[in-house]
């Protein structure tokens, strides 16, 4: 083992020296790529040069059984459902497991990398929540100001954005049926003309009073959040936190994913999906995208891993449950966690006497994923190119060999339908759209 382990180092170490040359000049891709439109932000940033990537046997250490996880997850890749997956696993606050399967584009054969981009979707929220609660510690924005005196496009029924506040607004206690108006950004509808209609939309509680999921209206943050930081929402994010953390892969936009190298294409089974723009058109709900590395890097500065990029506090705010969910996922992984709660933008629930954090989403084409446990700085981000729920499942089994219960048999496969024809019917397991 350890004579490979340097044969492995020897090879990498002229990409490496590439890599982090590149890393000086434009990052992990092009400036295109990265977007371009303003240099890194002045401070110094960490780059994790790909051979100390914990991507091989040899590498993983830990609690976790992680040469049994990398047989499920091969295994679950083999499935028809599936494209491409990317696999990231901290362990006690460090980073322990990277590993890629499948293909980015099944009409290329084109393998997944560490590198590969995939969208967050609605994992994008927990950007959004601690950009607003960063500057609410800054003084910059007040949190319990209603959404009409911070001056938004938001309109609610009766006229309640007078009295919703941004918290509320980011907690989702719009009131509004869920995912109010998905269906016409869709169709390609203006956001700002879809939240101004919102006052004609039917409600499903009281307006502060429940928790109703949205993107619509969720976006209305990004308005308000470009104001307070003076810029543009996506780039108060990336100069805020993601060029910071040295997060070079990560940023907002659909011609961001497109124009890089390596991109995952969205898939449903084995049909290609043509790319979508509509929820990037709500940044704030659905804006991101990044490799499986920088994704592994955000959960560990949500664990509190970077408090000189957010410091305790600003995750304390955007992190604590101010509503009551209803059970997430579906199936028995439903039946499995309980006390869901939301903060601003930041899923919070029980499971097997724990506390777990962190959010899912879902938008065509591609899934994200990113549960940890706050307790023991142990956690999972997923990323994979199809419509698939069942990898949803991922970070319970890797909670449970953190904590060596018995095997749940989340990720045991016999019990769907064997793989045929046409891709099999999965065991149902979901997350809100965006």
């Amino acid at each position: 083992m350890r004579s490979q382990s340097r044969k492995k180092s020897k090879k990498r170490v002229l990409p490496g020296l590439i890599a982090v040359a590149a890393l000086g000049l434009a990052g992990w891709f092009a400036v295109h790529a990265i977007g371009g439109k303003h240099p890194l932000a002045s401070v110094a940033i960490p780059i994790r040069a790909p051979e100390n990537l914990p991507d091989t046997p040899a590498e993983w250490r830990g609690r976790i059984d992680y040469r049994a996880l990398d047989r499920q997850l091969a295994a679950l890749s083999q499935r028809p459902e599936m494209a491409g997956l990317a696999v990231a696993v901290v362990e006690d606050g460090e980073l322990r497991f990277v590993r890629t399967y499948g293909v980015a584009d099944k009409s290329t054969g084109a393998r997944v990398t560490p590198q590969t981009l995939f969208r967050w979707a609605s994992v994008s929220k927990t950007a959004t929540g601690v950009l607003a609660a960063a500057l609410a510690t800054d003084g910059a924005i007040d949190l319990d100001r209603s959404v009409a005196d911070l001056g938004t496009s938001l309109r609610l029924p009766g006229g309640a954005e007078a009295h919703v506040t941004l918290d509320q607004l980011l907690a989702q206690r719009s009131g509004l049926t869920k995912n109010a108006y998905d269906e016409k950004l869709e169709e390609g509808q203006d956001p700002a003309t879809l939240r101004a209609g919102l006052a004609a939309a039917p409600l499903q509680c009281e307006p502060g009073t429940c928790h109703t999921y949205q993107n619509v209206a969720f976006d209305a943050a990004s308005e308000i959040l470009a104001r307070a930081a003076n810029e543009p929402f996506g780039d108060a994010v990336e100069d805020r936190f993601f060029r910071p953390l040295g997060m070079v892969s990560a940023g907002y936009g659909m011609a961001r994913l497109t124009g890089a190298k390596d991109w995952a294409k969205p898939h449903r089974g084995a049909q290609v999906r043509p790319i979508k723009e509509a929820y990037w058109r709500v940044p704030a709900a659905a804006g991101v995208e990044s490799d499986i590395v920088d994704f592994a890097t955000w959960m560990q500065a949500m664990m509190g891993s970077r408090p000189d990029v957010l410091p305790g506090p600003v995750l304390q705010i955007a992190h604590r449950p101010r509503v009551g969910t209803g059970r997430l996922y579906g199936g028995t992984l439903r039946a499995a966690t309980g006390e869901a709660g939301y903060g601003l933008g930041w899923r919070s629930f029980t499971y097997a006497g724990g506390r777990l954090e962190g959010h899912s989403g879902a938008v065509e084409g591609y899934r994200a994923t990113m549960i940890f446990e706050p307790a023991t700085r142990t956690g999972v981000v997923a990323l994979w190119n199809s419509d698939w729920g069942f990898p949803f499942r991922i970070p319970f089994t890797v909670i449970d060999g953190y904590h060596k219960r018995d095997d749940a048999g989340w990720l045991d496969l016999s019990e769907l339908p064997q793989p045929a024809g046409s891709a099999a019917k999965p065991a149902p397991v979901t997350a809100p759209k965006g």
